[in-house]
């Protein structure tokens, strides 16, 4: 059953089944957009950025706003999830700190009751908070359209600023992050010009696991310094194998100044983020790896 209310120029529709969701966003050959938390869509409706025909709430389906751990330790997050009750689950901000952290970066308060990773990643800012973290933590998204449900990293999921590689008709339904090695942690940080509720200049995840204080995996994810979000490959491979020495965390730092692909804007200069993205990534290690310590 869908409730269907209309209202000028827009048809606001409720599904309650991810079926009936997919069917109605093909159905509008485009003119649909999805309503999550709608802290990004309502500001650009406001703006007139966007001008749907269609709004598809997909709050009321359960499998796009369930919390699940499974048995081998992964968890799967709705697309739905807002900040808010993610930070309530009893485990997952002991399992994946970093990742909570920065998701709970989304906006203000307020807006943490409403806004979820799902809405970040669709709106394909390469400032985008949760996705660095997202990417490295190897977190997989799961997209179902009408040609059925398939999966991709979260790091081949933005295409460009504001543009995504999703299929017509396709809607993201979940993330999966993989179970946690004993001695792992994660870590996120940002630079903005404000203390609080700006967009990041730079972004830098950081997700390690050690073995007897040698680096065994690692991931780096990196925003705001290049069209999409990147995963940084180099980085990671600088630390494994490492203590962690001066050496090793260098050479990541000069990888993560080496990926960037940034621009001028009032908020850093190409010349401050290339040099911010070095020193987080420093920072993001040293925390990543203090936490790694305690599991």
């Amino acid at each position: 059953m869908t409730a269907e209310m209309t209202m000028t120029d827009i048809r606001f529709l409720a599904p309650e089944t991810l079926d009936d969701a997919i069917s109605a966003y093909a159905a509008a050959q485009g003119a649909a957009r999805i309503l999550a938390g709608g802290t990004d869509l309502l500001v650009q409706m406001r703006n007139g950025v966007a001008r749907p025909g269609v709004i598809i709430d997909i709050k009321g389906i359960g499998e796009l706003t369930d919390i699940a751990e499974g048995a081998d330790g992964s968890f799967t997050l709705g697309a739905a999830v807002s900040g808010a009750v993610l930070g309530e689950h009893p485990r997952f901000g002991t399992v994946w700190p970093g990742v909570l952290e920065a998701i709970n970066l989304i906006g203000s308060t307020q807006v943490q009751g409403r806004a979820s990773a799902g809405g970040n990643l669709c709106n394909a800012s390469p400032a985008g908070d949760s996705v660095p973290a997202m990417v490295a933590a190897g977190a997989v998204v799961t997209v179902q359209g009408p040609k059925g449900r398939r999966q991709l990293a979260v790091e081949a999921f933005p295409a460009g600023p504001g543009r995504t590689n999703l299929a017509p008709g396709e809607i993201v339904v979940s993330f999966t992050l993989p179970p946690r090695p004993p001695g792992s942690g994660d870590a996120y940080l940002r630079m903005i010009p404000r203390t609080e509720m700006d967009i990041a200049v730079v972004g830098v995840g950081v997700n390690l696991t050690l073995a007897d204080g040698v680096v065994t995996a690692a991931r780096v994810g990196l925003g705001a310094v290049a069209p999409t979000v990147l995963l940084v490959a180099d980085a990671g491979r600088a630390l494994v194998g490492s203590r962690l020495e001066d050496a090793a965390v260098d050479a990541a730092a000069a990888a993560c100044r080496a990926a960037c692909n940034p621009i001028d804007d009032k908020r850093g200069t190409i010349a401050y983020r290339v040099r911010a993205a070095g020193v987080l990534l420093r920072r993001s290690v040293a925390i990543a790896a203090e936490r790694a310590g305690r599991n």
